[in-house]
């Protein structure tokens, strides 16, 4: 395997860090509230780079959610490019790839999905109902990728759902969805759970590089707190204790991001993924915790002021492992599929 970027890939990284690096600053993000930042969302969409992860697969994708994840930006390129995207790409026909890509890759349409299923939606002559007691930046979305009991995989809008407000530990713009009798749209024409397998997988994995982003962002403001904050004359980071945590924090970052870059590249090169794919969320509910728990204890008497900027990777990091599914849960589910797998 080979998790180097394409100069493609290299180049929308570059581009997304240097658009986001310039706006979303710590007093952007203060005046945004749980907001999404509306013109930071038109500036990526501008620069082309939703549109682009059609091309550049989910590796390309793991690689904008890092740089979003480093500064914590409030816009909905996660839930857009791994439901919308990359869902309708992959497993849309043909009309719907012409009718949804050019909408959701300019930013004017915004998608979300229902996931991971729990057998509270049901399908019937093309209506949906029951409901989904979150869902990520469902205010924005003008469609919402709803996998219902049998996990056939649907397209709703959001403007035919109810919506209620919903307040998460991250701003993420959430809502509990109520559906009754909601028409949908078939998302391709695939029968089984294949579609919704993969779209979930390529979640697990989007989201895993969304924590490492994160989780590199508050190891990154530890350091350099650490090393300009004097104690008794010498700097923090000159301290065993504090290099020890830190270099914890740092191993734990790096299995992050590599295990949702394996988890990517198969998916990208048409290989089982379901395995690493479990295996990055694991490594990004788990270690991530333990990354924005250090981060902020790191930062001493600072990280208990809740306005802070590396107050808020911790709250991005533990709602990132709450919505992952926890620790204890992916590994049930990895042990389960692991075992399947064991002709003993």
């Amino acid at each position: 395997m080979d998790f180097t970027p394409t100069e493609e890939q290299e180049a929308a990284r570059e581009l997304a860090a240097r658009i986001l690096g310039d706006l979303a600053t710590h007093e952007r993000l203060t005046a945004a509230g749980t907001a999404t930042d509306a013109e930071l969302w038109k500036a990526l969409s501008a620069a082309g780079l939703p549109a682009a992860v059609e091309e550049l697969g989910l590796l390309g994708l793991v690689l904008l959610l890092e740089e979003q994840g480093r500064v914590t930006a409030q816009v909905p390129l996660a839930a857009t490019g791994v439901y919308g995207v990359l869902a309708v790409a992959r497993h849309g026909t043909a009309a719907q790839r012409a009718r949804l890509l050019p909408a959701l890759g300019d930013g004017t349409a915004v998608a979300t999905g229902a996931f991971p299923a729990t057998g509270a939606v049901t399908a019937r002559d093309g209506r949906l109902s029951g409901s989904v007691g979150w869902v990520p930046w469902l205010r924005d979305a003008t469609w919402v990728l709803v996998p219902d009991a049998d996990r056939a995989l649907w397209l709703v809008r959001a403007e035919d759902a109810g919506i209620e407000a919903v307040e998460l530990t991250a701003p993420w713009s959430a809502g509990r969805l109520v559906l009754d009798g909601t028409p949908a749209e078939r998302l391709g024409d695939r029968e089984g759970p294949g579609p919704y397998e993969d779209v979930l997988a390529a979640a697990r994995t989007a989201f895993a590089g969304l924590q490492a982003g994160v989780c590199a962002g508050s190891l990154a403001r530890a350091v350099a707190y650490t090393s300009a904050r004097e104690q008794f004359g010498r700097p923090l980071a000159t301290r065993q204790a504090v290099q020890l945590r830190a270099a914890d924090a740092y191993m734990d970052t790096e299995s992050i991001r590599v295990t949702a870059y394996e988890a990517a590249w198969r998916s990208d090169a048409g290989l089982d993924c379901a395995r690493a794919a479990l295996t990055a969320a694991w490594w990004a509910s788990e270690a991530g915790k333990r990354v924005v728990h250090s981060g902020q204890h790191l930062h001493g008497g600072m990280g208990a002021d809740l306005d802070h900027p590396v107050h808020r990777h911790f709250l991005w990091g533990r709602q990132l492992d709450a919505y992952l599914g926890h620790g204890t849960q992916l590994l049930a589910e990895l042990g389960d599929l692991l075992a399947e797998g064991d002709p003993a």
